[in-house]
């Protein structure tokens, strides 16, 4: 009785939610109908406009060009407007000067953060804890709503297993698993209840396979099989599209030759007829002018082609506010088209909640008191430090004691406004804490810290001009390299370790910053090779914006801790893990090669007609190389402790399954080490017949487990056909019987396995 009392009531209450939707969405369209039919074509075209905001005081919005449009219902939102005065005074033109009066939506890049900044999106992958992923976009919303930002440009999902394009940055990775559950995380975070003022509209981006561009070069053409594009790289945008994100980006790359943001089989086959998603499609930043560029036509002839392919709105490029009125007279367009486009703009701005109250991000009080709290500076700080990958540690350099004299040396120690990272465009680049800053704050009196540059960031003053863009300049040291290093030598020789801050800058990484070579900079190097010849323990404290080719380094220092860039409690945090206070939990989402000729390096690759062995190199006749093995220098998944952790082999529920039962896969996780830490035990699987060639393996779970020194726990994992499925050559979604290789390890490369048979 009592359960089907339970029962009774969860249908009722998906009844009345069912209902509810149902009265709201015929609420809205009869709303968004209403408004539609008021509309003249211009205003119309009007909300599909989205410039970049430009230059104005509060006093002269009306008057700025900006607000000169907007009275004339020219403009559906603005980017790249930051403050909540700003906001209110140009919202005020919209909705009281304007003939419509219609809201406008405002948006900004909040990336990985606002004014609080976390981890750039790779180093934040590298926590593996979508708990910490879902908070960092919870208050990244917070405080953006606060300051009258309603809408992100967040999260990218990307897809890529080429170091060398700089967006990896803003990416979770090479794997197509671990994308898609952050994709769904950062979606949560960022939306929650769209009716609440501190939640704010997401936006995926980039639509599609952005990360997949020839040589690692930006911008540069894609070009890939269907049957890869499914399993490989649509993944973490349809789960953002299934967890309700309420915006895409269409990308700047062509997809079967035609550019996706004119791309009719993508934005509209694939994405809405496919997927349901039921949002609005913007361009990228003058995606539509730019298929001129790709030889797609004229600026009439490709607004027309972004139109009919599904895009709704046009970020600056102004190609449908001057030519779609042209189109639709010469009947290039219809007015059932450009109707479409606007009711989903306006259907956006309705489920913000934007047409009940346009001030609803203009709280000036929210705007004093809820940005860049020590509340959230905390949760920043234990984000970065769980971020971290402690890549190498050979007899126990670290953790740090804190006593005795530290030399902290190099041109990233005292570099505040690098510690963000690329596309933070809120931070208060002054207000990060730098190493420096970080090592005296958590040392105090305890320990003595002696500083010294050591070196610039490379010995070309124009490549470090290039990689310090947009106020994030190193004050580049005018004396020579000698001089600069004898500086630093003097400062070791007095101390008892070093701490090596070096790697890329904060704009070494991140859009337009692609790099064909990815070591770290010469001039840096040769510091590096000097401080090791003192003979004191030497630290390298990494900073990176995409995996490095760190061979001599993993050959030679000591220790090697990559911080990627940590967000604006990157020095603190980077002293926690230093000393210990934090054991460094983080694990790679991207595999780090030997060298750059290995690239794409990632560890889903199929078997081809003629593998080598694994552990083996070289052998003729066989796929690999003759100067280098086949393997990455650290593999996908893969990051260390100061505790020591070992893995029971895999115990299974079942070696023969049947259909829609499920396979309890577990192991015995004992924490060895001397500390209590996290480990993130992951779960692969190999599929080893198919209907088409299958990966040599495939992350499916991961579970990030706290294990006291000395204890030992048990880690299970549930697996159903469900985690089988893969688009085989019909794109039909379904699992296939057969042999199957069971996998838990710390990292793609250590597992143990198990095989198991399932049959349908």
């Amino acid at each position: 009785m009592v359960k089907n009392a339970l029962l009774s009531v969860v249908f009722l209450f998906v009844l009345v939610s069912a209902g509810y939707a149902q009265s709201s969405d015929a609420a809205m369209n009869s709303f968004v109908t209403g408004l539609l039919n008021k509309m003249t074509l211009d205003e119309k075209i009007g909300q599909l406009n989205l410039p970049s905001a430009g230059e104005f005081t509060t006093g002269t919005a009306t008057n700025s060009d900006i607000g000169v449009n907007v009275k004339k219902g020219l403009v559906g939102g603005l980017f790249n407007i930051k403050g909540v005065e700003k906001i209110k005074a140009i919202q005020k033109v919209a909705v009281e000067e304007s003939r419509m009066k219609i809201p406008m939506l405002f948006g900004m890049d909040v990336i990985h953060g606002y004014e609080t900044t976390f981890p750039i999106p790779l180093g934040l992958s590298c926590t593996w804890d979508m708990k910490a992923v879902e908070q960092s976009a919870r208050i990244a919303a917070v405080e953006a709503s606060a300051d009258g930002i309603g809408w992100t440009f967040s999260p990218m999902v990307d897809i890529s297993r080429d170091p060398r394009w700089g967006r990896v940055s803003e990416g979770n990775g090479e794997d197509p698993y671990l994308g898609s559950q952050i994709a769904k995380a950062m979606v949560k975070g960022y939306q929650g209840d769209l009716r609440l003022n501190s939640n704010i509209l997401a936006c995926v981006k980039h639509y599609a396979l952005y990360g997949a561009g020839e040589a690692g070069r930006d911008y540069n053409t894609v070009d890939m099989s269907r049957i890869r594009m499914y399993n490989e790289y649509f993944p973490p945008y349809k789960a953002a599209v299934d967890a309700g994100v309420g915006s895409v980006m269409a990308s700047f790359n062509e997809i079967d030759g035609i550019p996706a943001t004119g791309n009719k089989w993508l934005l509209t086959d694939v994405l809405r007829k496919q997927w349901g998603f039921k949002g609005f499609v913007v361009t990228d930043y003058t995606g539509i002018n730019e298929m001129v560029d790709h030889g797609m036509g004229d600026l009439q002839t490709v607004s027309a082609l972004a139109l009919k392919a599904g895009v709704d709105m046009d970020m600056v490029g102004e190609g449908f506010l001057k030519t779609l009125k042209k189109s639709l007279a010469e009947k290039k367009v219809t007015v059932a088209e450009i109707d479409l486009a606007c009711r989903r703009m306006l259907e956006a701005k309705y489920k913000l909640g934007l047409f009940k109250d346009p001030y609803k991000y203009c709280d000036e009080a929210r705007a004093k008191n809820e940005i860049f709290t020590d509340a959230n500076r905390k949760v920043a700080r234990q984000i970065a430090a769980q971020s971290f990958v402690l890549l190498k540690n050979r007899g126990n350099t670290l953790p740090l004691k804190k006593s005795g004299k530290i030399a902290l040396i190099g041109p990233l120690a005292d570099a505040a406004n690098n510690m963000a990272g690329t596309w933070s465009v809120a931070t208060k680049q002054d207000r990060s804490i730098s190493v420096l800053a970080g090592l005296k704050q958590v040392l105090g009196n305890n320990a003595e810290v002696l500083y010294a540059k050591g070196s610039n960031l490379t010995a070309d003053a124009v490549l470090e001009e290039r990689a310090t863009m947009f106020g994030k300049g190193l004050n580049r040291d005018k004396r020579s390299e000698e001089e600069m290093a004898k500086e630093a030598l003097d400062i070791a020789a007095k101390s008892d370790v070093i701490v090596a801050a070096m790697g890329e800058s904060a704009e070494f990484s991140g859009e337009a910053s692609s790099r064909s070579d990815i070591d770290i900079p010469e001039t840096q190097q040769k510091l590096l090779k000097q401080l090791l010849a003192t003979g004191k323990p030497v630290v390298l404290v990494l900073f990176a914006g995409r995996p490095l080719t760190l061979g001599w380094e993993d050959k030679n220092v000591p220790a090697i801790l990559n911080v990627w860039f940590g967000g604006s409690e990157a020095g603190s945090a980077i002293a926690d893990v230093l000393f210990g206070d934090v054991n460094p939990s983080g694990k790679l989402t991207m595999s780090f090669p030997q060298n750059v000729g290995q690239i794409p390096l990632y560890y889903a690759h199929k078997n081809t007609g003629r593998p080598l062995a694994e552990g083996k190199w070289f052998q003729k006749f066989r796929s690999n190389y003759i100067d280098v093995s086949n393997d990455p220098l650290y593999p996908f998944g893969y990051g260390l402790s100061y505790s020591s952790f070992t893995y029971s082999d895999v115990q299974l529920s079942s070696t023969a399954l049947k259909g829609n039962q499920t396979l309890k896969a577990s192991v015995t996780l004992t924490n060895t080490g001397k500390y209590d830490g996290q480990e993130v035990v992951q779960l692969y699987i190999r599929d080893v017949a198919g209907s088409v060639t299958r990966p040599m393996k495939e992350l499916k779970g991961f579970q990030k487990v706290a294990v006291k020194a000395g204890e030992s726990k048990t880690v299970t994992f549930n697996i159903t056909p469900e985690d089988l499925k893969f688009y085989n050559s019909n794109l039909k979604y379904d699992w296939e019987p057969g042999e199957f290789e069971i996998m838990i390890g710390s990292n793609s490369r250590d597992v143990k396995m198990q095989k198991i048979n399932w049959t349908k």
